[in-house]
């Protein structure tokens, strides 16, 4: 390991060191980031594996251990030499303190609002993160549109996200650079989740310039359940989960679990979107030796539905259709995946860790869609159909060494490494008649991407700061074999991304942040080998300056001034199926998020977004970026009583915003309201949802597109939008067995 800083002088008085575990005593699973606090106001974090090392002068210290959502643990030094379990409970805000946390300045905030808010879909758990928008269009089966700091992340090519250490994020995709579909992932298997803003951390490499978004399931679930959904518009759902192996397999360090959803809904749409979803997912957890943990999970997924695509404005103002129907009857799509995850976990000596991560994916995508309805061709259509398959290969590694000292500081060290193949198969987008024949091939063409990164992070931790630098290098090789042309030869690239975060941890209730460093998101293959090399990886530069604040025992702050620099933008050109080189341009913001216990039972929370983004290189009446979000906000007041009954109200806010470059046409903003209403009791829970409360008309999804009607004379240049869904109820019973 590469140590950065000189090991301070060692104490003089005599010390005692103890080394401890906290676990949940429900699953006895590890609880990382749980803070462990001296009564000389001194505090130290537990690791991955719930390991924490505590040095006091006097055995008989008291020492307070904290987590989100776990009834506080208080002991003597001397007691913290064994495995400490904690008992969940209620938040209590009032007994979190804010830590110096490796790479995870909102850990805190992210496991407070996971286990108040309530989460329903894939989507909920990503508008967990603060300043996160989400829009839905060509149907419910599409991963969703994402906003986020100031970027159009089209389907997440700014955006990093992962699940359980598996990339979701696909390269060189048919529908868009690192599309990332959740649909897989069913919401109440997820433990918890982090996220990061900006381009700051070693371990996530490609799409991270906006920033990244990781959930992990549960390697042991703490119930069985079983759950029925059924709402408006004909939709009901249905949700399976149990544990296969019993009390005496737990004692041998095995367990397993298998979960089963089924959904489907009409949408409130004219031309119903018989979406239909289809998951299965399962972990088995098996203890193959006193230090290796080993885990299997596979998960498979299918899902299909129809479209109604987006309407142009003109269509609705001059009453040709209204705002649920359709022009095209031919859009939807089809959609699935099957993975296999393997990972192993090994304690060493000394402190030491590794761990290793593999998995196989196979994908298939078919999406049929006409944004652009009769521009191009005034007789057959514009209708398009892409069309892809895959399969994927990774594996990535990971050694940990945690360095104590005798001086109390300590030095958090790991090394990464890792690989990814997709071979892609016919990737192609056709444009078909009504029947869905094709008429002409627009691109066809077999895809290659490979990959191969190394990282190193070093955390050192003295007194109240908190120093982390990291290093990330990233390899990217890119082939392209075009069916319909001459192939080019295939390009490859290598890049170098350094991080530096600092903290000062002025008291429990107080700390300052900096962060500064490189990121880049790629191209696709297609794009790359056809412009011989040129624009592969446009590298941002970012920096954040930010503050977490305990003004008073029960409330949680949040603020950070941002700057982030991208050397090209890519727009996505949906006809032509390619994502398009464009200017240097520069977004700089503020963010504010607050969360604040008003009573024993009683939750608020507020995220306030800011951001300005321009085009650097264009005039300044014509430096607007295309959809870049100026404001939007969130937040909401949740209920949580001792005797089981829960509720929350909440609202989603966004601004409009310039839809092209020089604010000609704009996208409208919106205000939504949701409210949710559960009551749990020993094995039952009954509840309602409700989306969109006071059934406003907004508009989920906008873009500007040159569209032409069947009886218009010539294409026009206009907005095109999905409908945001009316007032929408849904009852959902569960039982827990």
């Amino acid at each position: 390991m590469i140590a950065l800083f000189l090991m301070g002088p060692a104490l003089l008085c005599a010390q005692t060191t103890y080394h401890g575990r906290v676990t949940d005593a429900q699953t006895h699973e590890p609880l990382e980031y749980a803070v462990i606090t001296t009564r000389q106001g001194t505090n130290t974090l537990t690791d991955q594996q719930g390991n924490f090392k505590l040095t006091v002068q006097n055995p008989g210290d008291s020492v307070l251990i904290t987590y989100v959502g776990y009834k506080t643990h208080c002991g003597c030094a001397k007691d913290c030499c064994k495995d400490i379990p904690l008992t969940r409970q209620d938040i209590d805000m009032k007994a979190l303190t804010i830590a110096p946390c490796p790479n995870a300045s909102f850990h805190t905030l992210s496991q407070v609002d996971l286990r108040l808010r309530p989460v329903n879909s894939p989507q909920d758990l990503m508008r967990l993160v603060p300043g996160l928008f989400l829009g839905e269009h060509q149907g419910g089966g599409l991963a969703e549109h994402i906003f986020f700091r100031g970027f159009d992340a089209d389907h997440g090519t700014d955006v990093n996200v992962s699940v359980d250490g598996l990339p979701i994020n696909l390269v060189s995709h048919i529908h868009g650079q690192g599309f990332a579909d959740l649909h897989f992932l069913i919401p109440e298997l997820v433990s918890r989740y982090e996220y990061g803003k900006g381009p700051y951390y070693a371990g996530h490499g490609d799409f991270t310039t906006a920033g990244y978004v990781s959930f992990r399931t549960f390697d042991v679930l703490d119930h069985n359940e079983a759950k029925l959904e059924g709402g408006q518009f004909n939709t009901g759902r249905i949700l399976v989960k149990s544990n296969l192996l019993g009390p005496s397999a737990a004692s041998k360090g095995q367990s397993a679990w298998l979960a089963g959803e089924a959904a489907y809904t009409n949408g409130p749409f004219d031309w119903t979107q018989h979406l239909r979803r289809l998951n299965l997912f399962g972990k088995y957890n098996l203890q193959l030796s006193h230090s290796t943990k080993a885990t299997i999970t596979l998960s498979t997924f299918e899902s299909a539905w129809r479209s109604s695509g987006e309407i142009p404005s003109r269509a609705i103002d001059q009453h040709i259709v209204n705002r649920f129907s359709y022009i095209d009857s031919s859009q939807g799509g089809h959609t699935g995946k099957t993975t296999l995850l393997l990972k192993a976990k090994t304690d060493l000596p000394n402190n030491w860790s590794l761990e290793n991560l593999g998995w196989y994916t196979h994908y298939w995508f078919t999406l049929d869609y006409n944004p652009t309805y009769f521009a191009n061709d005034s007789v057959n259509g514009d209708r398009l159909r892409q069309q892809e398959r895959r399969d994927e290969a990774g594996y990535k590694g990971q050694i940990t060494k945690h360095q104590y000292f005798t001086n109390g500081d300590d030095l958090l060290s790991a090394i990464g490494w890792g690989s990814r193949f997709d071979h892609i198969g016919l990737s192609s987008l056709t444009h078909v008649d009504a029947q869905k024949n094709p008429l002409d091939t627009l691109q066809a063409g077999i895809p290659r991407e490979y990959s191969a990164n190394a990282w190193i992070d070093e955390n050192y931790h003295h007194d109240r700061w908190l120093i982390n630098a990291g290093l990330r290098l990233d390899w990217l090789g890119f082939d392209y074999r075009d069916l319909t042309g001459p192939s080019l030869p295939g390009r490859s690239k290598l890049i170098a991304s350094p991080k530096l975060n600092i903290s000062y941890t002025y008291s429990p209730s107080l700390q300052f942040y900096a962060k500064t460093g490189k990121g880049f998101h790629s191209n696709d293959a297609k794009v790359v080998v056809g412009n011989r090399g040129m624009d592969i990886l446009p590298t941002a530069w970012g920096a954040d300056l930010g503050v977490n604040w305990k003004p008073t025992p029960r409330l949680i702050l949040n603020a950070a001034a941002w700057t982030l620099y991208l050397q090209q933008e890519f727009v996505y050109d949906a006809d032509e199926g390619t994502m398009d080189p464009g200017n240097k341009t520069r977004r700089q913001g503020i963010d504010l998020s607050a969360r604040y216990q008003l009573t024993p039972w009683l939750f608020a929370n507020l995220d306030v977004n800011l951001c300005k983004a321009r085009d650097l290189q264009s005039p300044k009446s014509q430096n607007y970026l295309p959809l870049a979000v100026p404001l939007c906000s969130a937040g909401g007041l949740d209920i949580k009583l001792h005797n089981g009954l829960t509720a929350a109200i909440s609202y989603r806010y966004l601004k409009a915003r310039p839809a092209n470059a020089d604010n000609s046409l704009v996208a409208q903003g919106y205000f939504v309201t949701d409210m949710t209403i559960n009551y749990h009791w020993t094995k039952w829970e009954l509840g309602l949802d409700v989306q969109n409360l006071l059934n406003t008309h907004w508009r989920e999804t906008q873009f500007e597109t040159v569209s032409r009607l069947r009886n218009e004379p010539a294409p026009l240049d206009d907005m095109s939008y999905t409908p945001g869904t009316p007032f929408f109820a849904k009852l959902k019973l569960g039982f827990f067995f």
